[in-house]
């Protein structure tokens, strides 16, 4: 726990410095074209700082514990984290199946995340706030996570829209409702950057607000996550999150990272060619398991089609 708390305080450090200061990158402790190549580096946030500095409100942290007895991470999730939906329905699914179990130990409950999660998204409103309106933005039902997206609102009480549920009128957000418009002062988004707000991203975006953006920089409405966090999540920056630990906080990482190649550095790329069967290959800017290459589980003739690809853009893996 320790050690989850101590790397996302770092991250949310270093997010804040890559869009203001960014003494990392003039101190040459992570290099600056690593995180200006990255399309989830959003310029739009620039000079920007959301409530209390924090981007990532709910970070997916994955820890694993390897045969050695030691606690690793494996990656950090910090754009749209999902899966704890899952979680709390697998509980709930085996306090009934193996209802003995649960009486034999002391298993620490899951069931009051919802309630954590609102007062999370509670506690960050727009100054001046006291009773915040606060709903849960979907990209809708043809999601693959539209389960959990409908599930957490449930949970918490509040309203599940899409954007078509929502406008900006001078520069704050309203919900359509059958009693009219209502303002909306948290958004717990799970749509992506480039889809949020079509004046400013995606102009062809069905699934946002157009003027979001606007109105969440004038500090009217709060987003969680914040946008541009992706630029932390990316695969090739998480191999530098014990060296960024140590540059905001002076302190050793408490857990360690999976030893990781990036395929962009010469040796590390001809490693990885050459020991494609004993690697898990990544894409830096996927999620959800999308173009991961698990390498011993692979045929020749695919290892071969993929070292291709590998090649074709050596900046988007790492192993």
């Amino acid at each position: 726990e320790k050690g989850i708390i101590q790397r996302n305080i770092a991250i949310n450090m270093f997010i804040h410095d890559i869009y203001h200061e960014k003494k990392i990158l003039k101190d040459k402790v992570v290099p600056a074209e690593l995180i200006f190549s990255s399309h989830f580096y959003l310029k739009d946030m620039m000079n920007f700082s959301p409530p209390g500095k924090i981007y990532t409100h709910i970070s997916g942290t994955d820890l694993i514990k390897h045969k050695d007895g030691e606690y690793y991470i494996l990656e950090d999730n910090l754009r749209c984290p999902s899966g704890v939906s899952y979680v709390l329905s697998n509980r709930e699914a085996m306090k009934r199946t193996l209802s003995n179990l649960f009486m034999s130990y002391k298993i620490m409950p899951v069931q009051d995340y919802p309630e954590q999660l609102l007062a999370m998204i509670q506690s960050v409103a727009p100054e001046g706030v006291d009773n915040p309106t606060c709903v849960v933005l979907t990209p809708g039902m043809y999601n693959s996570a539209y389960y959990e997206h409908s599930f957490l609102a449930q949970r918490m009480g509040i309203q599940l829209v899409e954007g078509r549920d929502l406008y900006v009128e001078k520069n704050f957000v309203y919900m359509k409702t059958l009693q009219g418009p209502k303002r909306v002062d948290v958004i717990y988004r799970r749509v992506d950057d480039e889809f949020i707000d079509p004046l400013c991203f995606r102009p062809d975006s069905y699934l946002g607000v157009p003027g979001l953006m606007g109105c969440y920089r004038d500090g009217n409405v709060t987003l969680i996550n914040a946008p541009g966090t992706g630029a932390a999540d990316d695969k090739a920056v998480y191999t530098y999150v014990p060296d960024i630990i140590r540059y905001y906080l002076s302190e050793e990482p408490i857990l360690k990272n999976v030893h990781t190649y990036r395929c962009e550095l010469d040796d590390e790329f001809n490693f990885v060619l050459e020991n494609l069967d004993k690697l898990v290959v990544k894409p830096v800017d996927e999620s959800g398991g999308y173009g991961v290459f698990i390498g011993d589980r692979a045929t020749q003739a695919q290892r071969e089609e993929f070292k291709a690809l590998i090649k074709s853009n050596r900046r988007k893996y790492i192993a």
